[in-house]
């Protein structure tokens, strides 16, 4: 497996830049976030799109938020870079970059949702290795879920591999398929996923541990995607698949349809590669923190996913 790049490993007092590379939030919630992270032991630096918004659903022009994120990774004052929020616009960025400062530069980047997009094209354009993981002004800033402030904190500030991630008690890890696989980390959001998809940074899952999870999507919407990515080869390559939280994607009152489970079993099953359902990492409470392109392992018969590289270099 091709080793990847790395950040450093932090230590209290260091910088983390904070910037809104998909959707806006109110500056008050800005704000919170800042003051959350100084919380945890960091310095902050904000960057301007946190505060600005361009037509409703966007923090600003694609021109900026790109040459903001580039700026973050050659700012030798910061240390680590964490992202405001998800929502919607990070694919914009993707030809605007140039990848050569980050590779130049690596930091630890984190963040999920529509962050997805910058985590696969970061992992193969830049040969950085990534974090899906909580966010400043979601779960950090709103009753951060003490599991996984836990691994977020270690993840930052430990040298060693995070290991197995364990659940909350009340939610177990279901095996789908069994048996065991190894490999490197990729993934995140399927709807973004989706969206690289014949795109010079179509994601690649070949030998790979695929893991998936999905926000406010229909169960019709999870089959298109999922059978997207079936056609695509994506599934038939991984080696192994991990299945995340999937919130809120259930069909609207009144109407008939599949579950998101059932879709699953149809579409996902039949590769039979080794295969968990439920591990809490998506857009629950707990979400806990995932980081990509470093080597895991994944034993469905008893539920485990563990890290067994560390995503930060001392």
């Amino acid at each position: 497996m091709k080793q990847l790049k790395k950040g450093k490993t932090l230590h209290l007092q260091d910088t983390i830049g904070i910037i809104a590379p998909a959707s806006p939030v109110d500056s008050k919630k800005v704000g919170k976030a800042v003051e959350a992270v100084e919380a945890l032991g960091y310095k902050v630096k904000v960057g301007e799109s946190c505060y600005r918004s361009y037509g409703g659903y966007l923090s600003d022009t694609p021109d900026n938020r790109a040459s903001e994120l580039e700026a973050m990774f050659a700012d030798p004052e910061v240390d680590a870079i964490l992202c405001l929020r998800g929502g919607y616009g990070t694919p914009h960025l993707l030809d605007k970059i140039d990848y050569s400062i980050i590779a130049a530069h690596p930091k630890l980047f984190i963040g999920y949702s529509d962050i997805t997009a910058l985590h696969i094209a970061f992992m193969q354009k830049a040969g950085l290795a990534t974090v899906h993981g909580p966010m400043a002004a979601v779960e950090i800033a709103n009753d951060f879920h003490p599991i996984s402030k836990e691994y977020f904190t270690r993840l930052l500030t430990e040298s060693e591999p995070l290991g197995e991630l364990v659940n909350p008690e009340e939610e177990m890890i279901e095996c789908l398929v069994p048996g065991e696989a190894t490999g490197a980390v990729v993934g995140g959001n399927l709807s973004l996923i989706c969206t690289t998809l014949g795109t010079p940074y179509e994601i690649d899952t070949k030998g790979k541990i695929l893991f998936l999870e999905d926000i406010d999507e229909e169960p019709y919407a999870i089959d298109r995607m999922l059978t997207q990515l079936a056609l695509a080869g994506k599934l038939s390559d991984a080696a192994g698949i991990v299945l995340g939280t999937w919130t809120d994607c259930t069909v609207k009152e009144g109407k008939e349809s599949f579950t998101v489970k059932e879709i699953i079993k149809q579409i996902v099953i039949p590769y039979n590669k080794p295969t968990i359902l439920n591990i809490q990492i998506g857009h629950d409470p707990c979400n806990i923190p995932l980081p990509l392109g470093v080597r895991a392992t994944l034993v469905a018969d008893k539920g485990i996913l563990r890290i067994d590289e560390s995503i930060t270099e001392s």
